[in-house]
């Protein structure tokens, strides 16, 4: 690749630190709010004994609905008129609402008949999900307006990613907070007291991008929306149109797809590093095997902040694209590395490979914000229309759905393998084997493969430069 031209930063164009820390307390309202429903969710399994089949679809079936609501809501928030902005009264109000109705749906009344735990949290998880698409959705297309600037977009992404990261170093405490006999009587109670406490979290902190940032290009938009359209049929017919014109959109598909990639190449074998290092690593003791995996996971969880650091000061001086094979690259070299390091002979070499394999994650949503808020740009210079909502909601929904298929389809390859849990330590050679290679394969692949994708993706800082000049003088603004 040629040297591409480096521009600075404009004083206009940088956002004041305390501001991206009010921006990241919103991603760090996201992902607890993930982290919380996914990881409470086994209280209607151990607290409740409803069947684990049953727990399964209540996790999956309320997720089916963002298909649907997302886009909408990116579609409404786009093409909201009011003297609040387009984003900051859905993230205000949706903050409440998500933070009100997590309290409620943990409330679960005891000794009620497994049917109607199962109606009670279904119906309550799809409100939930609309509440919380009506807060993350507007919040997510407010990060693409904040600033103009190729490189102040990803100083801001990587701040958000940083602060929303802590969330995931709190997760893991909720089953012990949970079933602290010395405050709770029992795991139900637990998780009502412990989403009391997240619903404060969420109403506090949600609320503050909505209350003490600006949507910097909110005139513009309002000027370049069609007339008012008052039909109904007008309005789904501008929805549709929208949609399909985003997901058209070459260098955001490009984006889409090596996320999609990158993303779940990760999620679908996520399972089976427990599994290689249970029964490969440590022959089949679970004790041993289970710590060994906590540290891991651990010290990934925390390299993955390093990561953000160095994957946005790469990005700021190389350039996003280059950042990207760096950290994919690295990511991809950690994943290889498993085949060699987790051996029954040197078990604590497990190690090794956690903090290169995250920078896959980490450099990964770290990157993709950054990128998208340029391809918003990209996309209003042929369209004339302001639509980030459209392109974060669809950008999160192909995350979300690609999250719940790997989720499914790690299942399937588990069973390819051969593996039964019956036999404890005693798995085949083949078994584990099969089990290896998954491990290894699948990731490193996908990392490949996205790499190849980005290698094509056309919008560097040079073009976004130009971009954003054609935009300015359309626009008649400096």
């Amino acid at each position: 690749m040629k040297s591409q031209p480096h521009y600075q930063t404009a004083d206009r164009d940088r956002i004041p630190f305390h501001q991206k820390l009010i921006y990241g307390m919103g991603a760090f309202v996201n992902n607890l709010l993930a982290a919380a429903i996914g990881g409470m969710v086994i209280v209607l399994n151990l607290g409740l004994g409803m069947n684990p089949a049953l727990v399964g679809l209540l996790g999956a079936l309320p997720r089916l609905t963002d298909a649907l609501t997302d886009p909408i809501m990116g579609y409404v928030s786009d093409n909201t008129k009011s003297k609040w902005g387009r984003r900051r009264p859905y993230i205000f109000c949706g903050a409440i609402l998500v933070g009100i109705i997590f309290a409620v749906l943990w409330q679960l009344p005891q000794g009620q008949s497994e049917d109607y735990y199962f109606w009670y949290f279904l119906i309550g998880s799809l409100v939930f999900y609309l509440a919380y698409t009506m807060f993350a959705t507007p919040w997510v297309a407010l990060g693409y307006e904040l600033t103009p600037d190729y490189h102040e977009r990803t100083r801001l992404m990587g701040v958000q990613n940083f602060i929303g990261q802590l969330a995931y170093i709190i997760a893991p405490w909720f089953l012990f907070i949970m079933q602290y006999q010395p405050v709770f009587e029992n795991m139900v109670e637990g998780a009502a007291g412990l989403a009391i406490l997240i619903s404060v979290v969420v109403i506090g902190l949600g609320v503050l991008p909505a209350i003490f940032l600006k949507e910097r290009l909110q005139p513009i938009a309002e000027s370049e929306l069609d007339a008012p359209k008052f039909s109904f049929i007008n309005n789904i017919k501008s929805f549709f149109t929208g949609f399909l014109i985003t997901l058209k959109f070459k260098p955001f598909l490009k984006l889409c797809l090596a996320t999609f990639l990158v993303f779940n190449g990760f999620i679908l074998i996520a399972a089976f590093q427990s599994y290689v290092i249970i029964y490969y690593v440590c022959g089949g003791d679970l004790e041993k095997g289970a710590e060994l995996s906590g540290y891991a996971g651990s010290l990934g969880a925390i390299s993955t902040f390093v990561v953000i650091a160095i994957v946005t000061w790469m990005a700021t001086h190389l350039g996003k694209r280059k950042a990207f094979f760096v950290a994919t690259g690295i990511s991809l070299f950690g994943y290889a590395l498993k085949w060699f390091c987790y051996s029954p002979d040197m078990p604590w070499l497990v190690l090794l490979p956690a903090p290169l394999m995250a920078f896959g994650l980490g450099g990964l949503f770290t990157l993709m914000p950054s990128m998208i808020a340029d391809v918003v740009d990209y996309d209003e210079l042929f369209t004339e229309q302001r639509r980030e909502g459209m392109f974060g909601s669809i950008f999160w929904w192909v995350v979300k759905l690609g999250m719940a298929a790997a989720l499914a389809g790690g299942g399937f390859l588990l069973n390819a393998t051969g593996f039964d849990v019956a036999l404890k330590g005693d798995q085949s050679e083949s078994t584990l084997f099969l089990m290896r290679l998954f491990d290894v394969l699948i990731p490193v692949a996908c990392s490949a493969i996205a790499i190849w994708v980005i290698w094509t993706y056309s919008i560097t800082e040079e073009k976004a430069h130009e971009v954003r000049q054609k935009l300015e003088a359309r626009r008649g603004t400096a």
